[in-house]
């Protein structure tokens, strides 16, 4: 046996130490308990305790807490030092919302301070889109580029902030509606095909063995140039995107232009005014505008 018996205590034949007594499905349970001087600082703990509760906002009410006697919270210095922060931004955003974007752009103190405040908006705003660094991915614009569907002038970015894409609350928002051609039955499959290696030929792509080039041309001219332009170079004022340069929003393969002409494309950017500041618009202009695609 593994126990054995000293007068009144069951004795643990291994560790030599008594049992408590406590058996589970055969397994008996020591007596160890915890340090005495672990109990002592445990129970003092307790005891401190009390003093807090005293002392410091410590126990919740229906619509406020217990103040403690000395009304300290950290929570007021927190208070403090958000105040202090925001006086101190206002001193230095005073010339942002007083200057236009070509002064701002041109004065390096409003400069350096435009581009901190606009690198700090466009991370908690913009970056889960486009990237970190701007550089966008499938559906959502590269702003390190010069390829722009709305323009990349100080003016163009700040109107595409301020009223953001196809919001439909905000009446100025930018809008290029493109027809669903497959989807509306206005072109057929062939038709379809027939266009999309035509414009992959105007990007300098390569495109299908024996595709119809000829037809393909044809139907982009009565179909795509009025907002594409004849040349596919595209139109900013409509938000057409250039075609030539092989820079798209959702791919130049077969397969991506396929779904873009049958189904057409309805990206969605936040009008950033109704959200945000008139400054912090300013900053972020200025900031996305110095990514490396601004004209």
């Amino acid at each position: 046996m593994d126990q054995a018996h000293k007068g009144d205590h069951e004795v643990d034949h291994v560790t030599g130490t008594a049992t408590t007594g406590h058996e589970w499905d055969g397994i008996r349970e020591l007596n160890t308990p915890l340090p005495r001087w672990w109990l002592n600082i445990f129970y003092a703990t307790i005891i401190w305790s009390f003093g807090y509760w005293v002392v410091y906002p410590a126990w919740p009410l229906i619509s406020t807490t217990t103040k403690g006697v000395i009304g300290y919270a950290t929570r007021l210095d927190v208070e403090t030092d958000l105040s202090a922060l925001r006086a101190f931004r206002a001193t230095q955003t005073q010339g942002l919302a007083e200057a236009s974007l070509e002064q701002i752009k041109a004065d390096p103190a409003l400069f350096r301070i435009a581009m901190a405040q606009g690198k700090a908006a466009f991370g908690d705003n913009c970056a889960a889109c486009h990237g970190v660094g701007g550089a966008g991915s499938k559906g959502y614009p590269n702003l390190n580029d010069d390829d722009w569907l709305w323009g990349g002038s100080l003016a163009a970015i700040q109107t595409t902030l301020q009223h953001g894409i196809r919001v439909a609350t905000d009446n100025e928002t930018r809008v290029s509606p493109m027809p669903a051609f497959g989807r509306d039955g206005v072109l057929k499959r062939d038709e379809i095909n027939a266009v999309a290696n035509h414009v992959r030929m105007l990007a300098g792509l390569p495109t299908q063995p024996k595709a119809d080039l000829a037809k393909g041309r044809t139907i982009f001219e009565q179909n795509c140039a009025a907002c594409h332009g004849p040349a596919g170079k595209g139109n900013q004022e409509l938000g057409a995107p250039n075609l030539t340069d092989a820079i798209t929003l959702y791919g130049m393969d077969m397969a991506s232009l396929t779904e873009t002409i049958t189904n057409s494309r309805g990206g969605v950017m936040p009008a950033w005014g109704a959200r945000l500041d008139a400054t912090t618009i300013k900053a972020l202009t200025v900031y996305v505008h110095s990514l490396g695609g601004g004209q």
